[in-house]
């Protein structure tokens, strides 16, 4: 068996010169020969022989690229693939498989499980070699870009609209993400079926997206459209703004109570009564109560009446559009 890794004085796996790859497969022998040929071509190799114990690995090192055997006792590869993919930390690394099985049905299901590439067994180590190294090439390149995004601030994923799989998100997003549909029914790999569906409207249209708006409470998301590098990869890119300065504003120009600010907030954007109770958390008698104390502060008898003041006193309220 070969050496698992050589380490670096931090103690982190030392990436070779070439890049660090982790092979994934329950036979020894394709593991001392893949190790021995990768090695002498400067790449550094971690390997694993189960399914667990791969995605114990790629969590601690972050490896440039897998190499994965499909068919392993347990937890074969398709699994250990999806597992990959679904946590943020792993998602962006590109896997290629390697199988005996190379029937339709078979690389359809490695591409399927999130592989980029299959090799096919018995492994030709040369072939191999060439394979990493390009899907490490376009990996870096991705990987480039998206630091650069993270490092001027930028909220950006990257979307698979066909089944809403979420390819890469920066940390920004993910926050974002999180606060707004961190639900059960929205696991961290897929974006809610409602953004998905705004993806899917606008392809093959020929226009340009329109913007698309999330509302939670008194924050609101905004998304715009950008192809990426292939027609099943789109770039959203994600903006923040909370409306929390303007209700503040309501609540001082006519000394409501935050709760009523916010009642006469939405009405200016012109949400029901059910609308704003179900943004608010609250039942629709509860928004009817709040906004009969408004409109006796206000001195107005219609809530029409209470937008046109508010718009009058407070003109950019009506700047902003709504979800």
């Amino acid at each position: 068996m070969p050496e698992p890794t050589a380490r670096s004085l931090t103690g982190a796996p030392d990436r070779g010169s070439a890049g660090l790859v982790l092979i994934v497969d329950d036979v020894p022998e394709n593991l001392a020969v893949l190790h021995d040929a990768l090695d002498e071509s400067g790449f550094t190799v971690l390997v694993a022989i189960d399914g667990p114990s791969a995605l114990r690995r790629a969590l601690e090192a972050q490896p440039d690229i897998v190499l994965l055997d499909a068919l392993m006792p347990g937890m074969d590869g398709f699994e250990v693939a999806r597992a990959l993919k679904a946590q943020p930390q792993t998602a962006s690394i590109p896997i290629v498989f390697m199988t005996a099985l190379t029937d339709t049905e078979h690389v359809l299901a490695a591409f399927s499980a999130g592989g980029v590439d299959y090799v096919a067994k018995p492994i030709r180590p040369a072939e191999v070699i060439a394979r990493v190294g390009a899907h490490l090439h376009s990996a870096r390149q991705a990987r480039q870009a998206r630091n650069a995004l993270d490092a001027f601030g930028h909220a950006s994923l990257s979307l698979r609209p066909g089944d809403g799989r979420i390819l890469w998100q920066t940390p920004l997003a993910r926050q974002m993400m999180q606060r707004h549909f961190g639900r059960d029914d929205v696991a961290p790999s897929h974006a809610p079926e409602a953004l998905c569906d705004w993806v899917r409207s606008h392809l093959g249209s020929g226009m340009p997206a329109t913007p698309w708006a999330w509302v939670t409470g008194a924050w609101r998301l905004s998304c715009t459209l950008h192809e990426a590098s292939d027609a099943d990869e789109w770039l959203v890119v994600l903006t923040e703004s909370s409306d929390a300065a303007a209700i503040e504003a309501l609540m001082l120009q006519f000394r409501l109570t935050n709760r009523e600010a916010e009642v006469l907030y939405w009405v200016v954007k012109g949400k029901t009564n059910r609308d704003i109770g179900d943004i608010l958390g609250t039942s629709p008698k509860t928004v009817t109560k709040h906004l009969e104390h408004v409109f006796e502060k206000l001195a107005v008898e219609t809530r029409t009446a209470a937008a046109a003041l508010a718009l009058g006193k407070l003109p950019q309220l009506g700047r902003r559009g709504t979800a």
